[in-house]
């Protein structure tokens, strides 16, 4: 995949944009890597509305929220898992590997997504797509997809 550049000016395209690469994704072979996807951004950015979008693209029936204050959400998406983890809490890349993250990133069936990932750069796999989303003003966004952000 290689650098994507995106201007979004509604929330309903941030979803659409994270819709398509979650059915991207799924149309993809499976791999003998799990998908790991890191998202940045400051707080109110739109990470979670991205998730969201993804989500629903992968085919979570569940609403989808922040899981700030539990940390790590799982999903079942046909017979794969959908983790959705946020580290905006977290102290050091330690605790998230006290939850299970090796475990959640070998497994191959697994698609994970981190919000706050700069906080846990270290351990994250290098085969990560990196998603950067920038606030522009009230509605406008640039939403960055790379494999090196």
């Amino acid at each position: 995949m290689k650098k994507e550049i995106h201007i979004i000016y509604k929330e309903i395209e941030t979803k659409d944009l994270a819709r398509k690469l979650a059915q991207k994704i799924l149309s993809e072979k499976t791999s003998q890597k799990p998908i790991v996807i890191g998202l940045l951004g400051d707080l109110g950015a739109g990470k979670t509305t991205f998730l969201q979008g993804f989500a629903n693209g992968l085919g979570v029936k569940e609403r989808v929220l922040s899981p700030t204050f539990v940390i790590l959400r799982k999903f079942k998406i046909k017979r794969r898992f959908f983790y959705h983890i946020d580290c905006y809490r977290l102290k050091s890349p330690k605790e998230l590997l006290d939850l299970g993250f090796k475990e959640i990133i070998h497994n191959h069936l697994n698609i994970i997504a981190v919000e706050w990932a700069d906080k846990v750069k270290k351990i994250m796999p290098k085969n990560s797509i990196w998603i950067k989303i920038d606030s522009m003003g009230e509605n406008k966004r640039r939403i960055i997809i790379d494999k090196l952000c």
